[in-house]
C-alpha cells in the first residue's frame, strides 16, 4: 500500500513523523507493509518551489493509495500574495484528487470529559457527531469572484453555487454514513435567505426517498451552531456544505475540549483519500515537542477502514488510544489534574506501548 506523506508546515513534521511509528508498528503487528513517499505543500512548498502545491506533490499523490497530510499555513506566509497562500495549496489538491467529501467525527472520550467545555448535565447526554462536509464546491470554489477596487473603493466578493450533482452526491455520502451509525440526519443549509440553499435543501429531500429508513432534519445554519453547543447530543450525522461545513465542524470540535485529538478524512470516488488533523500548524510550539499527534495518529486510523479495509488494524489503534489517556498520559493541550504531563514523543511512546 503507497502512502503519499504531505508534512507541511509548523508542527506538521512532528505529528506525522510520530503517526509513521504507529503506521510502522502496526504493519509489523499485523504484517502489513506500507510503502511511503514524501512531498512538499504549503509554505514549505512556498520556499522551495514558489508554489503551495508543485505538480510533483500532485503526481505523487495521485499515484498513491491514500495521503496523509499534516498542516498548512503559518504567519510566515500571510503577507503574501493570496493567490499562492499556503492554504490554496490545500484547496488545490482537494481538487485535483476529487475530493468532495469531508467526514469529521467529533467524539467525547470519556477520559477527556473533564475537558468539555460544557455544562456537566450536558457532557452527560453524549456528544458523537459527524460532520459530512461537501469539499469542492460552494463559496470557496464559485465563480466569480473578485478582490478590487470598485468606484474608488475596496470591493470584493465571491460566488456561493451549487449544481444538483454536487448536493444529491454528498447527501447520499451522509445517508450511507447514517446507516451505520444511528439513523439520523441533519441537513444544514441557509434557506429562509440564500436561492442556492432552497436547492440545497429540495435536493436532499429528494435523495432521501431511496432512504426511507434514515430520519432527515433540517436546520437553519444559525440554529446548528446554536443547538451544538446547547445539545449536541440531538446530533448524529450533520450535512452540510463547504462554508457552512468549515465552521459547523470546528465548532463541533473546539467542545470537545481539544482540536488536537480530532481526526478527518477526505474522500473522492475514485482517488486516494486524504486524511490529516482537523487543527493547524501551530507555530508557536513547533520543534518544541508540544504537540498532540493523537488526531493524526487517529487520522492513520481512518485512514486504515476507509482507503484499504483494515478495521482490525484500525480498531488496534483507537483501542491504544484509549488505554493511553485512562493511563493519564497528557499532552498541553489536555492536560488535566493529577495526569502525566507528556510531549508528542512521550504520547507516541505511550501508544505504541499499548499497541
Amino acid at each position: 500500500m503507497k502512502i503519499c506523506v504531505l508534512p507541511g508546515d509548523g508542527i506538521g513534521q512532528e505529528i506525522v513523523g510520530q503517526a509513521l511509528r504507529v503506521l510502522d508498528k502496526v504493519g509489523d503487528k499485523f504484517g502489513n507493509t506500507f510503502e511511503t513517499t514524501e512531498a512538499l505543500i504549503g509554505g514549505c512548498a512556498i520556499d522551495a518551489e514558489g508554489v503551495p502545491l508543485p505538480a510533483d506533490t500532485v503526481a505523487k499523490c495521485k499515484d498513491s493509495d491514500a495521503v496523509l497530510l499534516g498542516a498548512v499555513g503559518g504567519p510566515k506566509w500571510d503577507t503574501i500574495d493570496p493567490a499562492i497562500r499556503p492554504e490554496k495549496g490545500l484547496l488545490g489538491i482537494r481538487k485535483e484528487l476529487g475530493l468532495f467529501v469531508n467526514l469529521r467525527p467529533a467524539n467525547l472520550f470519556k477520559q477527556l470529559s473533564d475537558a468539555c467545555y460544557l455544562r456537566p448535565d450536558i457532557v452527560a447526554r453524549g456528544l458523537d457527531v459527524i460532520v459530512v462536509r461537501e469539499l469542492t464546491g460552494g463559496i470557496y470554489f464559485g465563480e466569480p469572484r473578485f478582490d478590487g477596487v470598485k468606484d474608488g473603493e475596496r470591493f470584493g466578493y465571491n460566488t456561493m453555487a451549487y449544481h444538483e450533482y454536487e448536493i444529491r452526491r454528498i447527501a447520499k455520502i451522509a445517508f450511507e454514513v447514517a446507516r451505520k451509525r444511528t439513523g439520523r440526519v441533519c441537513s444544514v443549509d441557509k434557506a429562509n435567505v440564500l436561492d442556492v440553499s432552497r436547492v440545497w435543501r429540495e435536493i436532499v429531500i429528494d435523495e432521501h426517498k431511496n432512504y426511507p429508513d434514515i430520519a432527515l432534519s433540517h436546520m437553519y445554519v444559525d440554529n446548528a451552531a446554536m443547538q451544538l453547543v446547547r445539545d449536541p447530543s440531538q446530533f448524529d450525522v450533520i450535512v452540510t456544505g463547504n462554508l457552512f461545513g468549515d465552521i459547523l465542524s470546528d465548532e463541533a470540535a473546539a467542545i470537545t475540549g481539544s482540536i488536537g485529538m480530532l481526526p478527518s478524512a477526505s474522500l473522492g470516488e475514485s482517488n486516494p483519500g486524504l486524511y490529516e488533523p482537523i487543527h493547524g500548524s501551530a507555530p508557536d510550539i513547533a520543534g518544541q515537542d508540544k504537540a498532540n499527534p493523537l488526531a493524526t495518529i487517529l487520522s492513520l486510523s481512518m485512514m486504515l477502514r476507509h482507503s484499504f479495509d483494515m478495521d482490525e488494524q484500525a480498531e488496534c489503534i483507537d483501542l491504544a488510544v484509549e488505554k493511553t489517556l485512562e493511563q493519564g498520559y497528557r499532552t498541553g493541550d489536555i492536560m488535566q489534574d493529577g495526569c502525566k504531563a507528556v510531549g508528542c514523543i512521550g504520547m507516541t511512546e505511550s501508544v505504541l506501548a499499548n499497541l
